[in-house]
């Protein structure tokens, strides 16, 4: 039986985040992906010669000297990053069903001014509202981190709502909601969804948004190359079926039908509620936290459009596009040609060269209730029903970007589409869930996965700990990651690289 330090259950942004730190750190690391491609929602694939993104269409804080940057540097990926940096001025697009549209920009001064353009009464609030962006993503700098601390607090934002705080601002219903004009982004609930995962996310993008060249996969095999290249390893089509527990120990990890393998430390990069379906032996966690963790609700999926279009035909923009259905950003029910579709994200393929794109990409949410009668099915296996009703949202979304986009429908070549299933088969996520657990804010200790459990060598890290996205999943990774190595050893290697 072969012998690791670590074994990292996961080959999702988290668990080849964790790989890279504790392999530069000297761990023989052992990271376990069950499919065929590592990378989770970072995956890209082909079609027809064309790229297209699983999950990740765009990220922020990657200028040199903000946090992304930072963590990325220290991983030793941050030269073989292909980027393209999104309009400064207009990074992020929010159409309304009146045709009116607002523009965010980059940098905290230029957000706010662009916003009081639009609202010269509203200039107090707005800068109130930014201020408290900052406060918010402060937190989690890069001075922070050579400081020895992963994150400086934080608690008094988790418990207050990021609808109540933007309310709070400015009494202008139309304000109100072109603040919160991306909360699907971070499926947004008025009761449930805090000022602080509201505030990471919108204060990230404002400090700077990119998008990833050549699709978002190379990310992820650049941290494969880095954990391979300290001597760590990275397996694919390796499927852990169990994990033995003795004296409160995960002794082994049983991969596939014929192997096994034992570690020090395990690390899941997989939902909470399956790895404890993964634990044998002894019962060392309580049959009411099993239920606690498998109640917490999940955030909903995404319906996705894959448009690939006719070559030349399509200029490329370089600004995501939020296609509002309803005026209120915070329902997640909005009708538009039979779907639901209360809002549709628009964001294209960078193209590799010349001025027109290949691909475009339509987000929408979706919740598990429309394919229910889906659920228990494969790939491939669904029937017609399941292939009408996505020729069904697909036509839908299309027409809806086309307020935009009026050319759009004689300029493709061709349509793929993927919902919440499809997403749940190629990236394991529970039930095809965009951003995992949902972290309430009216009770936000609850709603957190702890780093550790009552098994000693068994550890926590992904989007379900903390805040997700890309920059959420990385500190949550250091957070996973100091536990073995000591916060603010850690840390300040991070914060000084």
């Amino acid at each position: 039986m072969e012998n690791f330090e670590v074994v990292v259950v996961g080959g999702g942004l988290g668990g080849l985040a964790c790989g890279v730190m504790l392999s530069k750190e000297g761990m023989k690391v052992c990271v376990l992906e069950q499919h065929s491609q590592i990378g989770g929602c970072l995956q890209s694939f082909y079609r027809r010669g064309k790229i297209l993104d699983t999950g990740m269409h765009y990220v922020g804080s990657l200028h040199p000297g903000q946090i992304l940057h930072q963590y990325f540097k220290y991983f030793g990926v941050i030269d073989r990053l292909r980027l393209q940096q999104l309009d400064p001025e207009a990074y992020d697009i929010l159409v309304f069903p009146d045709g009116s549209r607002y523009c965010y920009a980059n940098g905290e001064e230029r957000f706010a001014a662009r916003l009081v353009e639009y609202f010269p009464e509203e200039k107090a609030g707005i800068e109130k509202y930014c201020g408290l962006l900052r406060k918010v993503g402060s937190l989690i700098s890069p001075e922070v981190l050579r400081s020895g601390h992963i994150s400086n607090g934080g608690l008094e934002y988790m418990n207050v709502s990021a609808f109540d705080v933007i309310n709070s601002c400015t009494q202008n219903e139309t304000l109100r909601n072109v603040l919160a004009g991306t909360v699907s982004l971070h499926s947004g609930d008025r009761e449930r969804t805090s000022f602080y995962e509201h505030g990471m996310i919108m204060y990230s993008y404002m400090e700077s948004a990119y998008r990833f060249k050549d699709g978002s996969q190379h990310v992820a095999d650049a941290l494969a190359e880095e954990i391979r290249k300290y001597g760590g390893e990275v397996r694919v089509n390796a499927e852990v079926k169990g994990i033995e527990i003795r004296n409160s120990v995960a002794r082994s990890i049983r991969i596939n039908e014929d192997e096994t393998v034992s570690a020090k430390y395990v690390i899941s990069d997989i939902h909470p509620a399956k790895m404890l379906d993964l634990l044998e032996g002894e019962k060392v966690i309580r049959p009411a936290y099993g239920t606690h963790i498998r109640s917490l609700p999940n955030s909903y999926g995404c319906f996705t459009t894959h448009v690939l279009m006719k070559p030349g035909k399509a200029r490329y923009a370089n600004s995501n596009y939020y296609f509002h259905n309803r005026r209120d950003v915070w329902s997640a029910r909005g009708e538009y040609k039979g779907c639901n579709l209360p809002v549709v994200l628009l964001s294209m393929q960078p193209p590799r060269t010349g001025d027109y794109a290949d691909a475009v990409s339509l987000l929408s949410p979706m919740f598990r209730q429309v394919l229910e009668e889906w659920a228990d099915t494969e790939i491939g296996k669904r029937g017609e029903r399941y292939e009408a009703m996505k020729k069904r949202y697909a036509e839908a979304m299309v027409d809806c970007v086309s307020r935009v986009f009026p050319d759009m429908e004689t300029q493709i070549e061709t349509v793929y589409t993927s919902t919440p299933l499809t997403y749940r088969d190629y990236t394991s996520t529970l039930h095809g869930s965009a951003y995992g657990i949902i972290k309430d804010c009216r009770n936000a200790l609850l709603s957190r996965i702890p780093v550790r459990m009552k098994i000693e060598n068994l550890y926590f890290t992904g989007q379900n700990m903390n805040v997700h996205g890309c920059l959420g999943v990385c500190a949550s990774a250091a957070v996973t990651c100091s536990a073995l190595l000591g916060e603010e050893y850690l840390v300040k290697k991070i914060g000084n690289a």
